[in-house]
């Protein structure tokens, strides 16, 4: 993937999806997950595929489907799918790391999407307690 110079290369994709996932992470870095069985929970960082297109990419503005009486709002103040860069995220627990292949309960990805970072979960850093949202994300899924 490349877009002015910028290069992605996927580490893995997600082969199941469901409330037990599974992710394989390509050979040449499977290396990389030595460790990750310490940790309880993994933050992956993926390609919604599905919505690389010139229409989704060109969303600017949503309303958020998920969250009933949601106004229209930036996407950037969004989940949505559709936006210039695809990229999601999602915490998912670690269940198993087995040589290549990750095993994760909650994983909130589509089947056949490119995995392109994995990152440990670490309730110091990625946990805000007095984190601030508007009232309309509160509502809904």
């Amino acid at each position: 993937m490349s877009a002015s110079g910028l290069v992605l290369t996927p580490i893995g994709v997600v082969e199941e999806q469901g409330e037990c996932s599974k992710v394989r992470v390509y050979p040449s870095f499977a290396a990389g997950l030595r460790g990750l069985e310490a940790f309880s929970h993994v933050i992956v960082l993926y390609w919604l595929h599905g919505h690389d297109n010139p229409e989704d990419r060109a969303v600017v503005e949503v309303t958020p489907k998920r969250h009933p009486g949601a106004p229209t709002v930036g996407v950037f103040a969004s989940r949505s799918p559709a936006r210039p860069n695809p990229v999601g995220l999602s915490v998912a627990e670690v269940t198993e790391v087995k040589g290549s292949v990750l095993r994760l309960r909650g994983l909130d990805v589509l089947r056949g999407s490119p995995v392109i970072d994995l990152k440990p979960y670490l309730p110091r850093a990625d946990a805000v307690p007095d984190a601030r949202v508007p009232g309309w994300t509160l509502r809904g899924a």
